[in-house]
């Protein structure tokens, strides 16, 4: 069996080396190119539209003059000032350009050039130059205003929206620019509004040098009289309080009396101490309260009296000492200067009592020259803090009179710089290149355009063709049964290119031309289905499939003609809802079959019937009952398929579809392999992995997947896979195919 050793080598090879995951990139670009007559299609329409609009729309041009923008620096310069430089000049440059961007200047250009009543921007001479022509750019128009101040305001947005001031980095030029269909009008509105801001520049210095004249000139009359008020309240605050114009002077005896009244004050406090404790020590001994004598009060050793007489006491005792040494008690001249002690003693007592006496007085008199003083030095000081008081007061007059006319002089002299600076005012910029008339479009870039539209319109579409390719949810290849449904891949059943012909039978595909790719696919899933079970061969095959019209038939038919090349092949057209087997081979529709034999109707003999042309025996539907279910999964039924199996090598099943109806999952019970047909590029692969999971549950023995109907030539573009079959027909012409899948 040629064929058989064949397909061994094939599935050996394969089996032997894993299929490889195909890159993301190739992926990607297979499908585009299923799609790229679409892709194609829809960038050039999007081309040929972009064409049409860009040639529909007028010209435009760009006028442009540069303008130097001056910035005037002051003379003193602080030291924030110094630090941000910088910053402070791109704030003012910047200021200038929203200045010439702003709206007041936008107006007096439009009245100064008179583009209210311009053809390109008045609306009312758009709309009926437009004839009524709808344009695609009719799309982006506004309204039409209605009076002469909507007007204006719609001119001037138009306006605003076609002028660009930018500032040239790291220089102080800023370039004006303006775009409109008008080329003369592109290079005057950038003149023109240079020269407006510049005179807008001076007159608003003029004005307001004109306004700080008039307004310094108010204030200078009222300073002056403030000045000859704070004149004459002084003038009169010196006479009435009999003050000189000599600073220091009005304070310079009152100072030295406190500085005399105080020293004295210290002095007398001293004195008034000393004589205190003298009298305090009098009075204790008067009082009896101390042990000391008058004479040991140190006030009263200290006085010159008794001290002269102490002097002249101590004279005394000596004159005593000495007579004493040289007389006798009795004699005249000791008892005379005994006598002489005596008196001199007595003296000193008596002055001692005199000082004692006086010590009061002085005390006496120390306190009242103390009392004295102080009365002095508070009127001293009084005195002296009046006329602090009424020397601040006049500093503060002179003060307000010297504040007075510093600001009357800084007033003068301010208006004398206004003046002159309103002579020679400068102006803010100067333009340094006018702007001339364009001699090109600066838009539409029609090829630019074009060529973007095109771009982009094809990336949209190779994107979309991207998205159409994740959004399909179908089988179209064996990776995608191995990787969405998780069974392996027993064969693929490609699309007959007669499919559609009136008289084409499929399920005879196999029958009629057994030399046909479409026959070698179906000698494929043979040598699947037999190389799965070597040492324990399929006896019941079971081909079922998600929903109707997917091909189970046609596998069915065509598997068993390829199994009958090789074995003894029994087809049983399971399907008791929709048979069709029967019909195809020429059976009557009330001919006996398996429900006839299940239900015990007619004999065996009487319902299996061989086709000889296709080498198989056929077992037709029969009579269709009125409960298949219930027919499939009697004991009967169980009896009926033992016995087939010890009549035939392999029994093919043809069963109803899964998700309609539970009769294959009764007949899988019976079968050692399963079948799974699935449309490709019709059947989503969700109610595929639907009926797979059903079958799991019931344990069914699930083979594979065969994908049916298959367009080879896409296929082969979009996934690649393919390219193989197509190769077949060369074996045809050299002679090969004669025998190529035919039993020995």
């Amino acid at each position: 069996m040629n064929d058989l050793l064949l397909q061994e080598r094939l599935a050996a090879s394969e089996s032997a080396q894993p299929q490889a995951d195909r890159p993301e990139i190739v992926e990607y670009w297979r499908a585009i190119a299923t799609r790229r007559w679409s892709i194609l299609m829809l960038t050039a329409l999007v081309g040929v539209l972009a064409t049409l609009i860009v040639f529909a729309m007028r010209p435009t041009y760009r006028g442009t003059a540069s303008l130097l923008i001056e910035q005037g620096r002051s003379k003193v310069v602080s030291i924030e000032e110094v630090y941000n430089q910088g910053f402070i000049q791109r704030e003012y440059y910047q200021t200038q350009v929203e200045i010439l961007k702003g709206e007041e200047l936008a107006r007096k250009v439009i009245q100064k050039l008179k583009l209210t009543t311009h053809p390109d921007f008045d609306p009312r001479q758009v709309e009926a130059r437009s004839g009524g022509i709808w344009l695609p750019t009719d799309l982006l128009k506004e309204d039409i205003p209605v009076g002469e101040e909507q007007i204006l305001k719609y001119v001037v947005r138009r306006f605003r929206k076609e002028l660009q001031v930018q500032l040239v980095r790291n220089s102080q030029l800023a370039q004006i620019s303006f775009t409109a269909h008008d080329r003369e009008l592109a290079a005057q509105v950038p003149n023109t509004l240079a020269e407006v801001f510049i005179e807008s520049d001076l007159d608003a210095r003029a004005a307001m040098t004109q306004k700080a004249a008039s307004w310094m000139r108010e204030r200078m009359g009222e300073l002056r009289t403030k000045v000859e008020s704070a004149e004459r309240g002084l003038q009169d605050y010196r006479d009435r309080e009999r003050l000189v114009d000599a600073k220091g002077l009005a304070l310079s005896g009152a100072s030295k009396q406190l500085e005399e009244i105080t020293k004295s004050l210290v002095e007398a406090r001293q004195k008034r101490a000393e004589a205190e404790g003298a009298y305090n020590v009098v009075q204790q001994i008067k009082a009896g309260k101390s042990q000391s004598t008058y004479d040991t009060i140190p006030a009263v050793l200290r006085h010159p009296l008794v001290q002269r007489l102490r002097e002249l006491e101590g004279e005394a005792e000596r004159r005593l000492n000495e007579a004493g040494k040289r007389y006798g008690p009795e004699h005249p001249k000791l008892i005379q200067a005994r006598a002489e002690v005596e008196t001199a003693h007595a003296n000193t007592w008596r002055q001692i009592e005199v000082v004692v006496q006086g010590l009061s007085r002085e005390y006496e008199a120390a306190r009242s020259n103390e009392a004295a003083l102080e009365r002095a030095l508070g009127q001293s000081k009084g005195d002296i803090q009046s006329l602090n008081r009424k020397e601040f007061q006049l500093g503060v007059l002179e003060r307000e009179v010297q504040q007075n006319r510093n600001l009357y002089d800084m007033f003068v002299n301010r208006l004398k710089e206004t003046s002159a600076a309103g002579d020679l005012a400068s102006t803010v910029a100067r333009v340094v290149d006018p702007a001339t008339v364009p001699g090109e479009a600066y838009a539409p870039k029609k090829a630019q355009i074009v060529g973007v539209a095109t771009m982009l319109a094809l990336l949209l579409a190779a994107l979309l063709a991207l998205l159409l390719d994740r959004l399909n949810n179908t089988v179209n290849s064996t990776s995608d049964v191995e990787q969405r449904l998780g069974v392996p891949a027993l064969g693929v059943l490609q699309k007959i290119k007669g499919f559609m012909k009136k008289g084409f039978v499929s399920e005879l595909a196999f029958f009629n031309d057994s030399q046909s790719t479409f026959a070698e696919a179906v000698r494929t899933v043979r040598t699947s289905v037999l190389m799965s079970a070597l040492d324990h061969p399929h006896k019941v095959v079971v081909v079922t499939s998600s929903v109707p019209e997917e091909g189970k038939t046609t596998l069915s038919f065509n598997l068993a003609c390829a199994l009958g090349q090789v074995k003894k092949v029994l087809l049983v057209d399971g399907d008791l809802r929709r048979p069709k087997i029967g019909k195809l081979v020429g059976r009557e529709a009330r001919a006996p079959g398996l429900a006839d034999l299940v239900a015990d109707q007619a004999q065996a003999s009487q319902c299996i019937f061989q086709h000889a042309e296709a080498g198989i025996f056929i077992l037709p539907a029969g009579t269709v009952p009125p409960n298949p279910l219930e027919l499939l999964s009697s004991r009967r039924f169980d009896e009926v398929i033992a016995k087939l199996k010890e009549a035939f090598d392999i029994v093919v099943i043809d069963s109803a579809p899964l998700q309609l109806v539970s009769d294959a999952l009764v007949l899988s019970q019976h079968a050692s392999s399963v079948i799974y047909v699935v449309k490709a590029d019709a059947t989503p692969y969700q109610v595929a992995q639907n009926g797979l999971k059903r079958l799991r549950r019931v344990n069914a023995p699930v083979l594979g997947v065969v994908l049916n109907q298959l367009d080879l030539e896409k296929a082969e573009r979009y996934y690649g896979e393919y390219s193989g079959y197509r190769s077949y027909k060369g074996y045809k012409k050299s002679g090969y195919g004669k025998t190529y899948g035919q039993a020995d």
